[in-house]
């Protein structure tokens, strides 16, 4: 009997995560399929080994893992064109974002990456929207967040976003962030509220501002290099598996997103909804950066979103 393919499927959160979950609806229905022709393995979080959040890219490019996930945000600065969906107030809700990764958008990306990196890309996750949680105050208009220190992801769109809603952002890890939270010398982060929970952040910052200030996807990256050897039946159900796995996933967030509001407000948080005006605001302080980004991109990538 031949040997099995081996498929190491990692990622940075606990199994209960809809992203762990995720890998595994993906192992299970590859092994009903395949039985001992493959070997599935799972690390669920490769934190929990001493790696940061930031190393799965090079694990999964390297082929110690053969399938990751992580926030395309983290690869801005080899794929540059990922800096557009880095874009604050880019889509409106999750049924315009998700048309636009699953389109021509999201197809435009995956072969940007590609090009420039030993990843195959088949899918995108769905981190979402992202708000502001801090330990100091409410905030409602961006004069609450000025000198505020914030984390944000290593991107330079984002950070250029806080510095002109007049706050320090601060480019760093997840696991540097976390730290940092809990020693009480980081003021605010921003995350879905999925996100601040599983991190345990809102044990930490009382204020939650629901800004929906950009809307982040994980692409789904395989080792090319194993990808491109395996026989074309197994890489069509890794295709098809993970299909099927993002919109399982996406359902997931939806109800991890409710769960963890109530997570938040049990645990004597303060949550803050904008009014339309105060939405509008935000909207108007990095019209400087929506500006710059049409003379960069031109209008050719921004009519690859679709209509709200």
């Amino acid at each position: 009997m031949s040997t099995p393919i081996q498929i190491r499927m990692g990622g940075y959160g606990p199994p209960s995560t809809g992203f762990s979950k995720a890998l595994k609806f993906i192992g299970d229905k590859l092994s009903a399929q395949f039985g001992d022709r493959i070997d599935i393995k799972y690390v669920w979080n490769i934190m929990d080994l001493g790696y940061k959040a930031e190393d799965i890219l090079w694990l999964v490019e390297n082929g110690l893992l053969t399938l990751g996930y992580q926030s395309s945000s983290y690869l801005t600065d080899r794929v540059p064109e990922l800096s557009f969906v880095d874009l604050p107030f880019l889509f409106a809700n999750n049924a315009q974002a998700r048309a636009a990764m699953d389109g021509d958008l999201g197809a435009l990306l995956a072969a940007k990456t590609e090009a420039a990196t030993n990843f195959r890309i088949l899918g995108w996750f769905e981190n979402g929207f992202r708000h502001i949680s801090n330990r100091l105050r409410p905030i409602h208009a961006s004069a609450d967040m000025k000198g505020m220190k914030i984390r944000v992801l290593p991107s330079d769109v984002q950070k250029r976003t806080f510095e002109l809603l007049g706050a320090v952002a601060m480019r760093m890890d997840l696991t540097e962030a976390i730290a940092m939270i809990k020693a009480g010398t980081l003021d605010a982060q921003e995350n879905p509220l999925a996100n601040t929970v599983t991190y345990g952040v809102h044990n930490f910052h009382k204020f939650h501002t629901l800004t929906s200030h950009f809307y982040i996807s994980r692409p789904i990256f395989l080792y090319r290099t194993a990808f491109d050897s395996w026989p074309a039946d197994l890489q069509e159900a890794m295709r098809e598996a993970i299909t099927e796995a993002v919109a399982f996933q996406r359902r997931l967030a939806e109800e991890e997103h409710a769960q963890s509001r109530r997570i938040i407000e049990d645990a004597g948080c303060e949550i803050v909804e904008l009014t339309a005006g105060e939405h509008a605001a935000f909207v108007d302080a990095v019209q400087p950066l929506l500006a710059e980004a049409r003379g960069l991109y031109g209008e050719a990538m921004f009519k690859l979103v679709p209509k709200a």
